[in-house]
């Protein structure tokens, strides 16, 4: 099992910036790759950001390339996903995700694991 805790969501202008935090408890991480989607209201559920825990590759989705930086932090288990340039479009509820399947993992299904979810709201 690995439970997953997600903080720092809330309300930002467009332009600004907001940091997510994802604090990773429970199985070894270094066979995992953790991720963060989000869901907008009534819209499904979409691929954000991930990191492999073992050697920090990272990849994203297009939008927001060169916007949001996501790392992790060994020491104390943890994932950030530091958003800037912020946009409305960017509003959604942003969830962390553990997947131990092998490879570029962008879609929800091959997540096991998920956090709570936490709001970021952007406004214009």
């Amino acid at each position: 099992q690995v439970q997953l805790v997600e903080s720092g969501g809330g309300l930002a202008q467009t332009g600004g910036s907001l940091r997510l935090s994802c604090a990773a408890s429970g199985r070894t991480l270094s066979s995992y790759t953790i991720a963060w989607f989000r869901q907008a209201p009534g819209k499904e559920r979409e691929f954000v950001a991930a990191i492999k825990w073992s050697d920090g590759n990272t990849y994203y989705r297009d939008s927001v390339k060169g916007r949001f930086t996501i790392s992790r932090d060994v020491g104390p288990n943890t994932v950030y996903l530091q958003m800037n340039s912020l946009k409305p479009e960017d509003t959604a509820v942003y969830y962390c995700a553990a997947s131990s399947a092998y490879g570029e993992n962008r879609r929800d299904v091959w997540y096991d694991y998920w956090g709570q979810g936490t709001q970021v709201t952007v406004s214009s």
